[in-house]
């Protein structure tokens, strides 16, 4: 045989050439396929999720869908004034400029940019606080603090930046306050015994007037009818339709967009909103929620998404 012909005869022999290779050739061609399907069927049902692909459909989603727009919480009027701590007050309302420095507001934290206030000393800072300096309005905006939560806000973020100043006392006033409701209740008591004295004075003339000769008929009806339009109940104010939008503005916008601070457009101002308007709901609640500019994430609160739609709203509202 020639060596072509032996090369030819090698090129056609088969790879299995021993019982024992034929046999795990035969498990693998049954191994192979299946550990391949598993693993298609393992990675196709770890990828499933209800609701075409998203997490719409989930309990979770559903619960925060459904859930109510506005929280209510009973409170006793009577009850002595609870002050918010300095972080609480800090977190609704110093960090929008605080928490990232916007403006020139010295970031929380940073000794550095607190130092040269730290040094002008704790009634300059509180003063100035409470009073507004530069960009910073009054009580950084929120007119429902009282002096004293305004108080523990300043010691909270100085502290944090290398003060060493005292926790400021609670004030005895909020007790007073208190005790002086029952004093009011009093006095609310007292007005149905006067209404109840009216009906009384009012029964000499009704007397007078059986005694009194007839009168036309017209002279009756007109007094009748004076009498229903007085009784007539005075129209109501209307209420505000974006509740929602007006509270999370005055309490998380408003430091920023109440005086226009670091470039973000005025409230009620329609040409510095008209650009804004001009990108749509979407963008604008898309650069709220993820932050722009020198504007924090959520305005650097915790505010969910609908609060700042509604608070989206309620400013467009007012610049158009």
């Amino acid at each position: 045989m020639s060596h072509e012909e032996n090369a030819e005869s090698h090129g056609h022999e088969s790879a299995i050439k021993t019982p024992r290779q034929l046999l795990i050739t035969v498990i693998l061609a049954f191994l192979i396929p299946i550990v391949v399907i598993m693993m298609l069927v393992n990675l196709v049902g770890t990828s499933i999720k209800t609701g075409a692909g998203s997490d719409g459909q989930t309990p979770e989603s559903i619960a925060k869908r459904i859930q109510p727009v506005a929280g209510f919480k009973l409170v006793d009027a009577n009850a002595p004034k609870v002050f918010k701590t300095g972080q609480q007050v800090f977190e609704s309302t110093c960090s929008a400029c605080h928490g990232s420095g916007v403006a020139g507001a010295p970031k929380f934290g940073d000794e550095a940019a607190w130092a040269p206030y730290i040094k002008q000393g704790y009634e300059s800072l509180i003063k100035n606080a409470i009073n507004g300096i530069g960009a910073m309005p009054p009580k950084g905006g929120n007119a429902s603090l009282d002096d004293f939560e305004v108080e523990r806000a300043v010691v909270y973020m100085a502290n944090h930046a290398g003060a060493k100043f005292d926790e400021p006392k609670e004030p005895e006033g909020g007790e007073a306050k208190a005790e002086a409701a029952p004093a009011q209740a009093e006095v609310a008591q007292a007005a149905p015994a006067q209404q109840e004295a009216a009906p009384a004075q009012g029964a000499a003339p009704a007397q007078a007037g059986e005694a009194a000769p007839a009168h036309d008929h017209a002279s009756h009806t007109a007094p009748a009818d004076n009498a229903q339009a007085a009784a007539a109940p005075a129209p109501a104010a209307p209420a505000s339709t974006n509740e929602v939008g007006e509270k999370t503005y005055k309490t998380v916008c408003f430091a920023c967009h109440a005086s226009g601070v670091a470039g973000a457009p005025k409230f009620g101002d329609k040409e510095a909103w008209a650009p804004f308007i001009k990108t749509g709901l979407d963008e604008m609640l898309k650069n709220a929620i993820n932050g722009v500019g020198a504007m924090p994430p959520r305005g650097g609160s915790q505010a969910t998404d609908e609060e700042l739609k509604a608070a989206i709203e309620y400013m467009v509202d007012a610049a158009k």
